[in-house]
């Protein structure tokens, strides 16, 4: 068994177990918590809050960067299975590898959600957001048992005598399920959607930085700004990267043979998208005193990062359409 694959295994194991620990400790924060009581058990939850915040920012980060390992994994597998071109076959072997990546990228976003709250609330001394928190972890700890059971599947089923189908056919006009419904977009409509919304996520941003105001539409906005980067992706902006107007597949983009070039527009896409969620997740709570100050320069420095990311993203992606010799619209 790759190395990799041993990694993923043992990480979704160690995650499962703390995660297990944590969740129960985390209905006994729901139940219990009381930061004016003077309690033996009150403050034996304070002590063991630190401990338990501590190791799930350590879950977190590693469920994050197992989704980058994830995805590599598939990708360095494509030589060894019949009919696989790149990750999309691989994930393509059993029923289980695209179901394993979309929880990954659930967890990938509502575990910096996580990170945000924690950062925030550990700022302030009465800790007002503990349950908030908390009761979001008892919404990840679910997805992420879910994940390590549907990955364990997903390789054990594994099989290289399996002929697994390649991404021209997941990603093709001709195909059934949503890679065709993607790949079958016109590309001048959904080039307008992909720039009318990339001017909607950088306005609705800068109006947040300078009226303060705002920041639940912003973290909405970048959510939809990511489902029609995505869809932009496979419906347009590959075929430009490809110069073939038929090449639609969204995992290509990270081979050698096409420079890379998926990293420098999944990277910022999935940084600036998780930063303008953090943004909206905290501004509710701003009205509360011990958080006023500290949500006021958190979400203002999140949302910058967010602008940053989107605008790395957009230009870049208008880089790749500029450079092509490919012409898939003609301008009168």
């Amino acid at each position: 068994m790759p190395p990799a694959i041993v990694a993923l295994l043992v990480t979704s194991l160690s995650v499962t177990v703390v995660m297990i620990v944590a969740s129960g400790f985390g209905w006994r924060i729901l139940r219990c918590w009381n930061i004016n009581s003077g309690s033996e058990g009150q403050l034996t939850l304070e002590r063991r809050t630190y401990l338990i915040s501590t190791l799930l920012c350590y879950v977190v980060v590693a469920e994050l960067l197992s989704l980058w390992l994830f995805v590599h994994t598939a990708e360095s597998l494509s030589d060894q299975f019949v009919g696989a071109m790149c990750a999309t076959g691989v994930l393509n072997v059993n029923r289980f590898g695209f179901p394993t990546l979309l929880l990954k990228i659930a967890i990938f976003f509502l575990g910096a959600a996580w990170l945000i709250l924690n950062r925030v609330d550990n700022q302030a001394d009465d800790y007002p957001l503990i349950r908030v928190k908390y009761g979001l972890l008892l919404i990840i700890a679910p997805l992420v048992w879910a994940e390590a059971i549907v990955q364990l599947c997903f390789f054990l089923g594994l099989n290289p005598n399996i002929i697994t189908s390649c991404c021209g056919t997941l990603f093709s006009a001709d195909a059934q399920g949503v890679g065709g419904e993607l790949s079958g977009f016109k590309p001048m409509p959904m080039l307008l959607l992909f720039y009318g919304v990339a001017v909607m996520t950088l306005t609705s941003g800068w109006w947040f930085v300078r009226h303060r105001r705002g920041g639940v539409l912003f973290a909405v906005i970048s959510l939809l700004a990511f489902a029609i980067a995505i869809a932009a992706i496979i419906s347009f902006l590959s075929l430009y990267v490809y110069e073939s107007p038929h090449h639609h597949c969204p995992f290509c983009l990270l081979k050698s043979g096409y420079d890379y070039v998926g990293y420098g527009l999944y990277l910022p896409l999935f940084i600036a998208t998780a930063f303008g969620l953090g943004v909206g997740t905290i501004t509710p709570f701003a009205r509360i005193a011990s958080l006023r100050e500290v949500i006021r320069g958190d979400a203002q420095r999140f949302a910058v990062l967010a602008l940053a990311g989107f605008s790395v993203f957009y230009a870049f992606a208008s880089y790749l359409i500029l450079r092509s010799p490919l012409i898939l619209i003609e301008w009168h």
